[in-house]
């Protein structure tokens, strides 16, 4: 089967509404990063917890799966340019709110949870958008940019953060952090204004209605795990980069974004159409396999290297959500993508409780080697399934392989 036309770069960003749909979210990832790394050093300099570090930096997920559940059905059923106004508002006012001198660890704690809780629409909001302004056609493209643009952006940022949290101050970097997500809703106001894509208030019935259905149908199941848990489980690993070097950790990150930029231009716009679906279950694995060695404490070059090697593999994820598009109703489109983006951020939220809690105990060298460990016994445990259910519609069909 031949491969269709795929849209260049430069036509996205000459589709109307692209460009300020993609600057705003560009400000907004550019001021989590700023943010994440200047509260997770903030925390641990308190507390000296690589558990209480790890849930400053991703707790916010774990309330994802709160908003999922009472929420989602707003990404369909709201206005996107006022609904993405105001989620960068709120982050905002909550950034700064942390920044605030003599606050407990406690209190940080709960401003980001509830930061986590509201988050939860966002992606839905985004991504349906996303899909709206460029059909599915262009949705693959558009995603790829998008995950090029996180990664150059995680780089910068983290880059930045790690420089100024050592020359400044972990606080003044939250206000900065603040300031980016007021640009974020600036821009967003740059977005036409667009009814909502589903008819009918947003409400609690109509969310579990919604995740009742999609989460009916075995293909769209086994996607949505394959999305959530291997990478869950690795971003657990990311999550104790700053106790397990606190003066490296800006470093580590910003590599594990420098290769999760090459495997989203790898797999968005070099690999042929027909062969992604097979490298789904390889770059699932890729993602895993090199914290294996981190158990022997490489000196940092070389944990650098490794780093950036794993995150090649979060390329699976474009894999994955090129099949859920297709899976998906277009009215539910927004709703799914938003399932998505929260349980995605709820299990990278328990992985990275679940990963501090090992680090408490053991080290967090062994507590990555662990995380690494399951990631792969889930992907394996995922293909499996896939491929026993190919006959009646799994995600692994006969002919063509995709991901777990």
């Amino acid at each position: 089967m031949p491969d269709t036309p795929r849209k260049s770069y430069a036509d996205l960003f000459r589709t109307p509404e692209f460009s300020p749909l993609f600057l705003s979210t560009s400000a907004n990832i550019a001021a989590q990063t700023v943010s994440g790394l200047a509260l997770g050093t903030l925390v641990f300099r308190a507390t000296d917890s690589p558990l209480l570090s790890a849930l400053s930096m991703f707790g916010p997920a774990l309330a994802q799966v709160l908003g999922a559940t009472l929420f989602l059905s707003g990404a369909d059923r709201l206005p996107p340019r006022a609904t993405l106004t105001g989620l960068s508002l709120a982050f905002a006012a909550a950034t700064a709110a942390l920044a605030l001198p003599g606050l407990p660890v406690w209190a940080m704690l709960a401003i980001v949870l509830a930061e986590g809780l509201i988050a939860s629409l966002g992606g839905g909001v985004r991504w349906g958008l996303l899909n709206e302004i460029l059909t599915k056609d262009g949705y693959l493209a558009g995603r790829s940019l998008f995950n090029m643009m996180s990664g150059v952006m995680q780089i910068t940022g983290y880059a930045a953060g790690g420089v100024l949290v050592t020359l400044l101050s972990p606080r003044l970097c939250l206000l900065l952090a603040a300031g980016l997500y007021g640009a974020a809703a600036g821009l967003a106001l740059m977005l036409t204004r667009r009814p909502p894509r589903a008819a009918g208030r947003p409400s609690v019935t109509a969310t579990w209605r919604a995740n009742a259905l999609l989460w009916s149908a075995r293909p769209r199941r086994h996607v949505y795990l394959a999305l959530w848990l291997p990478n869950g489980l690795v971003v657990g690993c990311e999550s104790l980069y700053v106790s397990y070097d606190p003066r490296a950790a800006g470093t580590l990150f910003a590599c594990a974004a420098l290769g999760m930029l090459a495997g989203d231009v790898t797999v968005g716009r070099l690999l042929p159409a027909r062969l992604r679906p097979r490298l789904g279950v390889p770059l699932l694995v890729l993602l895993a396999a090199p914290y294996l060695a981190l158990f022997l404490r490489p000196p940092l070059p070389l944990t650098a290297v490794l780093v950036a090697l794993a995150s090649v593999g979060f390329g699976a994820s474009l894999v994955q959500q090129e099949r859920l598009v297709t899976l998906t109703p277009d009215e539910l489109t927004g709703h799914a993508l938003g399932l998505h983006s929260a349980g995605m951020l709820t299990a990278q939220g328990l992985a990275a409780t679940l990963a501090g809690t090992v680090a408490q105990f053991t080290s967090p060298a062994t507590a990555m080697t662990a995380m690494a460990v399951v990631s792969l016994a889930v992907t394996l445990t995922l293909t499996v399934a896939s491929r026993r259910d190919a006959g009646d519609g799994g995600l692994l069909p006969r002919r063509v392989p995709e991901a777990a």
